[in-house]
Order: structure tokens, then sequence, then C-alpha cells
């Protein structure tokens, strides 16, 4: 429990250091926030838009009491009001972020899936016509950007062979198979390179594993191979690549932005977009505070795993 509550408070302070450098940024751009925001194509704004901006953004009052607005906003669930569309930015998240979630477990889930059994197989026939493919198309995954990738895909299947449509987006309680048809090509998109870094860490981290006196030891004692293999290899092999998956994962809130943009899912990548291009501050603020917490969250859950795959991790 020690060791649950001290992963938790780092957690939080993170969270909270990553809200007050946003809060920052707006102070710390040089000239006045309110005119950044208002000025198009080099064009002063006028004085009374600037004014009323101003005031409904709270910069007449002192940086620590819009600090304090600020964290206390945050702890009640309050980000603010779209300044293009007057819309709360929480309702916008709530929205569309649901959505995301289920792409980047959807891609994270095809990862595993390919790479963990690509990664032992590849390791247990190690210098073999699988390992050698396998390493191979990894290399090349990496190397392709993912809105190339998803272009790809787009082209092929959904243009010339028809097999999946092109994009777009059906809810879930409206006609699951076709949601599921239209989440399929974009969730192969984000995909392809975790699973390309899945596969190359549990090759390694199995091969790593194999070489093992433990490992050596269960077999001398005359333990199946089965069982050596998933009790002894695979589980101690599966830290290192939940500590790369855990990252990539959030790197992935990231890259949905492209992936969203080229497939039409309607997640958060369209507010964003709309919201950067618009100079929309409170919408960006609340997309990138959101962003950051769920990165929190998925590497505190990691660090869960860690402790339930490793107890040695509880006592550190």
């Amino acid at each position: 429990m020690r060791w649950l509550l001290r992963r938790i408070g780092v957690s939080i302070a993170l969270a909270w250091i990553v809200a007050t450098i946003v809060f920052m940024t707006l102070h710390l751009v040089p000239g006045d926030p309110a005119e950044i925001l208002l000025s198009t194509g080099g064009v002063a704004p006028d004085a009374a838009a600037v004014a009323e901006l101003r005031d409904r953004l709270g910069l007449e009052r002192p940086l620590i009491d819009q600090y304090g607005s600020f964290l206390m906003g945050l702890t009640r669930g309050d980000l603010g009001t779209s300044l293009v569309d007057e819309y709360p930015v929480l309702d916008e998240i709530a929205l569309r972020l649901p959505r995301t979630l289920e792409l980047i477990l959807a891609g994270t889930l095809i990862a595993v899936v390919v790479g963990i059994p690509a990664g032992t197989y590849a390791a247990l026939h190690r210098g073999g016509l699988f390992d050698r493919i396998a390493s191979g198309t990894a290399a090349l995954l990496l190397a392709v950007p993912v809105f190339v990738v998803g272009t790809l895909l787009v082209l092929v299947l959904a243009q010339t062979l028809r097999w999946m449509p092109a994009g777009g987006y059906v809810a879930l309680a409206q006609n699951p198979g076709q949601h599921l048809t239209l989440l399929a090509l974009p969730a192969i998109a984000i995909a392809k390179g975790l699973a390309a870094v899945v596969y190359r860490m549990t090759r390694a981290s199995v091969l790593d594993a194999l070489s093992r006196d433990y490992v050596r030891t269960a077999r001398a004692k005359g333990i199946s191979p089965n069982r050596v293999l998933l009790r002894h290899v695979v589980r101690n092999a599966m830290t290192p690549v939940l500590t790369v998956l855990g990252l990539h994962m959030g790197t992935l809130l990231g890259g949905t932005v492209l992936v969203e943009y080229v497939f039409n899912w309607p997640g958060l990548s369209t507010p964003l977009l709309r919201a950067v291009e618009a100079r929309d501050y409170p919408m960006v603020v609340g997309i990138v505070l959101t962003i950051s917490g769920l990165f929190l969250l998925i590497n505190l859950i990691m660090d869960l795993l860690y402790a339930a795959l490793d107890p040695r991790i509880r006592t550190a």
C-alpha cells in the first residue's frame, strides 16, 4: 500500500507540474496574450476586443489569483469555454476523448497480439527465416511514417480492392459491425510502429532471459519446456516490454492526430487542429492537459503491472 500511495503521489505531483507549465506558458510569451490570440495576418486587433478578451481570461487580475483560479477550476473539472463557439471545453473533450481512447486501445491490442508472439517465436528460432523476415519488416515499419501507412491502406484496401471503407465514423450502439469495420484501418495504421517496437523488445528480452542461470536450472530439473517458457522466460521478459509499451502508448496520443485526420475519425484531433488554427486558448490548454493526464495514468498502470510481474519492484 505504501508503494502504491507513493506512485500515486508522484503522478499527482507530475500532473501539478504539467498544469503549472501550461499555465505559465501563456504568461511567459512576449507581449499581451490577448493581442497574440486575436492577431491575424500581422494586423493589430481592435482595442475593445482585446480588452474584452483580457476580461474573459481574467488577465487583469494578479498572476497569483489567476493561478489559484486555474488550479481550482481543474479540481472542479472546469476547463473553461471555447473562444470560438462558446462551447464548454470539458463537454467537447468528453464527447471526443472516448473515440480517441478506443482507437489507441485497439491499436495497442493489435500491437501486443502481433508483437509479443512474433518476438518470442523469433527469439526461440534465432537466425531462422522467420526471424530475418520479421526483423526486416519491423525495421521497415519503424521507418515509414504513420500517415504514409494510412494513405497506403486507404489506397490499397479501400479504393483498389474495396475490402474496407476509406474512413468515417458510426457509433457502436448504432451499428456495431460497421463501427468495428471503420475502426479496423485506423487501428492498424496506428499499431504499425508500436507492433514493431514490441516485437523487437520482446525478441531481445526473451533472448536475454533464455541465457539466464535460472532458465538453465529449470531445464536441468526436468521442468516441461512449455512451463519454462511461460513461467520463467516470457514472464521475466515482459517487464522491459511493458516499459516500452507504456511509453509508446503515450506517444500514440500524439500520433492519433494524423491517423484521425486521414481516416476522418472524429476524435480529439479535429478540435485540437481547429483550436490551434483559431488560437482558441482554452480548448488547446484543455486538450493538452487531458493528453498529459492520460500519459501519467498510463504510466501509473504500467507501474502496477510491473509490480504484478516482479514483486521485487514493490520493495524499491
